[in-house]
């Protein structure tokens, strides 16, 4: 009886909606955080909208790479080509453009992309206005290393921050990658793996950050 008088109730809601009422419900709204949320818990990322695909379309990113260690950081590009081309790979796939390693250190001087590495702003709108990239992602590897209390082995941490700027410098976004491994002391192996299973979520946490907090300026700056 209560499930009966339930339905009746509801029915009389429904029939009193006014078309105003009906209207601020969006089914394909909740479609939409529905699939986001599949997305998620898939390891995949929040899914990214249409509309935020279009707003990236013809946008130009940068793409650096480096090692945070205890000897210091290392930024050579050419020792992270595995890594730099998968994340290349996955930010195509938004509809970014890329530059190639060698167009990047063409244009420029290691020692300004040792300066972004130091977290210098002023290099990173330098190396931005050279390349005339509308945004630069950095990709810094760092580890350490224990070894494991029960098994009593080397054990490797790796993790992988990737930090998304404007070409003024303004932070976008950041988000990370990590895992641990019991099978040596292959910190960049490790790191591509990480690049290879992760980069997919990591690159889409990304771009939802760009749409949510810089597409907006980015449009009104064009008109």
């Amino acid at each position: 009886m209560r499930a009966s008088a339930s339905r009746i109730i509801l029915s009389l809601l429904l029939f009193t909606l006014t078309p105003a009422a009906l209207a601020a419900f969006s089914f394909s709204e909740e479609e939409e955080k529905q699939k986001a949320g599949e997305a998620t818990k898939k390891g995949g990322g929040p899914a990214v909208t249409g509309v935020c695909r279009d707003s990236l379309r013809n946008r130009k990113v940068m793409v650096v790479v480096g090692q945070r260690s205890a000897r210091g950081t290392d930024a050579t590009q050419g020792t992270y080509s595995p890594h730099f081309q998968a994340i290349n790979k996955r930010l195509k796939k938004f509809g970014f453009n890329t530059y190639t390693q060698e167009e990047i250190t063409a244009q420029i001087a290691q020692a300004e992309i040792d300066a972004y590495f130091r977290n210098d702003p002023d290099a990173a709108i330098s190396a931005s206005k050279k390349m005339g990239a509308d945004f630069i992602l950095r990709g810094l590897i760092s580890s350490r290393s224990a070894i494991n209390p029960v098994l009593r082995i080397p054990e490797v941490y790796v993790n992988m921050g990737f930090t998304l700027t404007a070409a003024d410098g303004r932070t976008i976004s950041d988000a990370s990658a990590s895992a641990d491994s019991y099978s040596g002391t292959d910190t960049l192996g490790m790191a591509l793996t990480l690049v290879n299973e992760q980069a997919d979520g990591v690159v889409a946490r990304l771009v939802n950050d760009y749409c949510r907090h810089a597409a907006p300026a980015a449009k009104g700056k064009g008109k």
